[in-house]
């Protein structure tokens, strides 16, 4: 017999918020751990910023992060188009892992780096596919003998999305050379443009530009389609942002 009834409500306090290399949804990898080179800090908020509820977290390698699609429309239909599925066959909204979903819950698996208790708390991730801002609603450790399954079945999506070579123009090289971490920037925007950001219905035969922020620097981007019938995604310029 239930015991809740169907209609209850429940709130949820973040209990702290991400800063990340990504400032826009623009160019976030669809999975966690697919660009490693990726930073963020969870920045814990009051009354959780105390050292003792992590303590024991650095023991761990990697989390589970409960958070907030923030940036998604709290408006959600029962069918999605997932960008695996070429952004026009449906699916149903509990079988995907869109951003457009009741309550607007998501789940990220993130690798811990450092745990800092010096002045608050702030967690030190990577691999994380979170957008500046985002609010967080829980932490749970990771443990592989319990969640790592490599038999499970994966549906629509059996293996990691293709990742294209990328190049880089002239000035997209300068730019890269002049920057303070210029060799770690170059590793992110490799991970992040390899994947081809672009939405799902602009992936065949669209030669357009293409722009998007990380960390510090506006990208401009171009998806070439080579003699051999290859795609190569190509780095036109940097800029620093404003």
């Amino acid at each position: 017999m239930r015991d809740t009834p169907i209609n209850e409500s429940f709130t949820l306090t973040p209990i702290g918020y991400i800063e990340s290399d990504y400032p826009d949804k623009f160019g976030v990898p669809r999975q966690p751990g697919l660009a490693t080179a990726a930073k963020a800090t969870l920045v814990l908020a009051p009354p959780f910023n105390t050292p003792l509820c992590v303590r024991g977290l650095e023991t761990f390698s990697h989390l589970w992060l409960s958070f907030i699609f923030h940036r998604s429309p709290q408006e959600w239909t029962p069918l999605v188009r997932p960008p695996r599925l070429g952004g026009n066959k449906k699916t149903g909204v509990f079988a995907s892992r869109s951003t457009h979903r009741p309550n607007r819950l998501g789940l990220s698996l993130v690798e811990l780096i450092n745990v800092n208790t010096q002045d608050g708390v702030r967690l030190l991730l990577k691999g994380a596919d979170l957008v500046t801002g985002t609010p967080v609603v829980d932490i749970k450790p990771y443990l592989p003998w319990a969640e790592a399954l490599p038999d499970a079945r994966s549906g629509f999506a059996p293996a990691p999305p293709p990742f294209y070579p990328v190049e880089f123009s002239m000035a997209a090289e300068s730019a890269l050379h002049a920057h303070a971490d210029g060799d770690n920037l170059r590793s992110l925007i490799t991970q992040v443009i390899g994947q081809d950001p672009r939405p799902a219905y602009h992936q065949t035969g669209s030669t357009r530009d293409y722009g998007m922020q990380l960390r510090d620097i506006n990208i401009r981007f171009q998806a070439q389609k080579m003699s051999n019938d290859s795609t190569v995604m190509y780095i036109t310029d940097i800029q620093k942002a404003t």
